[in-house]
């Protein structure tokens, strides 16, 4: 699936895997040794993310029904518990400074296709 920042008209991700399941949503990064330029992941329903038994930093973006960004996180570090974002229906989880190089922002908004 690829991910694109419909307000900035750039492209965050053209290889986002999507974690929709129990047990997808507990593993999601966990067993990856890290995130390729363009990879991603999808985590839906989420409004908190942990980076316990990661072995590298990633970006966060948390979205809200309407895939408008409500929260980010830069480079969230390993051995970490983000906040929670109320409005969050999802995060989509990307390589470390992607939100840097595609200066996305809270408000922007992200379009999913296949």
């Amino acid at each position: 699936m690829k991910a694109r920042n419909v307000s900035r008209d750039t492209l965050l991700g053209d290889a986002i895997r999507e974690a929709n399941t129990f047990l997808s949503r507990i593993r999601g990064l966990l067993r990856s040794e890290r995130l390729a330029p363009g990879e991603g992941m999808w985590i839906c329903p989420c409004n908190s993310i942990h980076s316990f038994g990661m072995r590298f930093e990633f970006d966060a973006l948390f979205l809200d029904s309407g895939k408008k960004v409500v929260g980010l996180y830069r480079r969230f570090r390993r051995n970490r518990i983000s906040r929670v974002f109320l409005a969050a229906r999802g995060v989509l989880e990307l390589p470390e400074g992607t939100i840097e190089m595609t200066g996305t922002e809270v408000g922007d908004e992200i379009e999913f296709r296949t």
